[in-house]
């Protein structure tokens, strides 16, 4: 339900924002399909469109009375985009005990979980599935893929690539930089998760993502910033696959983090590189360790 009203809110504002004085409005069905949204979320925007005086509407007519204003839109703190509402209710799904290779996807009940309409999860999968992750099937259906050792490999090495330029570009950062007080937040939440480690270290991938997303956003690089949605993807949920010693791999994590960020706060760039390939290189053995069985020849 939270997430249907995210994707409510961030819908009614787009529309609102869109409207002019004196036009007439199309059908709900076209409304859903103008903003990628389901035929409910259209109407209830409608709905809030008509109380708030916004629209008159009767029967089949729409017409606009007034343009919005201020008042009349969620705040930001409210909305998130619709990219990101579908991305994280994707990754919600393949992070749970029960995702493995092969798990089917279905365009229709992810879209109605989400509460969004297909197109937009469509577009979303088509996206993702250039990885190599999932792969599409017939009937709107698809298929989560697992990976061979050689492919785990290659994007581990880019990975590395891209996080130790945007990790130099983050020490680069004016000291004003908004992203000093979030990695600050972050160091925060690491500290308090270490001190309570044994009943919170399944926390540590929502953290983990936070934290390598603030790194990766320093580089400004648009290529950089799209490839982090595979590392986030790929990554991540491969932790899931192996959870043996997961509290002890967690927490030895954190404390790399922790000096990842101290050598960051220092602005030393030597510093910076060797807590960020110290890091980089634990992570791309838990992936190797994380692999199914019989993905993990030698290549």
């Amino acid at each position: 339900m939270a997430r249907q009203n995210t994707v409510f809110k961030e819908a009614y504002n787009r529309y609102a924002a869109a409207l002019r004085m004196d036009t007439a409005l199309p059908s709900e069905p076209e409304i859903a399909a103008q903003l990628g949204v389901s035929r409910s979320t259209a109407r209830a925007i409608l709905t809030r469109l008509s109380d708030e005086g916004i629209i008159r509407w009767n029967k089949r007519q729409k017409i606009v009375l007034r343009q919005p204003v201020d008042r009349d839109f969620f705040p930001s703190e409210e909305t998130d985009s619709l990219h990101d509402i579908i991305e994280r209710s994707f990754m919600q799904r393949i992070l749970s005990d029960e995702a493995a290779p092969g798990m089917q996807i279905n365009e229709l009940e992810l879209a109605r979980e989400i509460g969004t309409g297909t197109t937009s999860v469509r577009e979303f999968l088509i996206r993702f599935s250039r990885f190599g992750l999932i792969e599409k099937r017939p009937n709107s259906h698809w298929t989560l893929k697992g990976f061979t050792r050689e492919f785990a490999l290659e994007l581990a090495d880019v990975r590395e690539m891209f996080e130790l330029h945007s990790a130099a570009e983050f020490g680069k950062l004016p000291a004003d930089h908004q992203a000093w007080a979030a990695l600050a937040t972050i160091k925060e939440e690491h500290l308090s998760m270490l001190s309570d480690i044994n009943n919170r270290f399944k926390e540590f991938s929502v953290l983990d993502e936070r934290f390598h997303l603030l790194i990766h956003r320093a580089s400004k690089n648009r290529f950089i910033a799209d490839f982090y949605d595979a590392i986030a993807i790929i990554f991540h949920y491969h932790y899931q696959w192996n959870k043996t010693a997961a509290r002890e791999r967690n927490e030895r994590a954190i404390h790399e983090h922790l000096d990842y960020i101290a050598a960051l706060e220092a602005r030393d760039q030597a510093r910076i590189q060797a807590a960020c390939r110290i890091h980089l290189r634990s992570a791309r053995q838990t992936l190797l360790q994380s692999l199914p069985q019989g993905a993990t020849e030698s290549a």
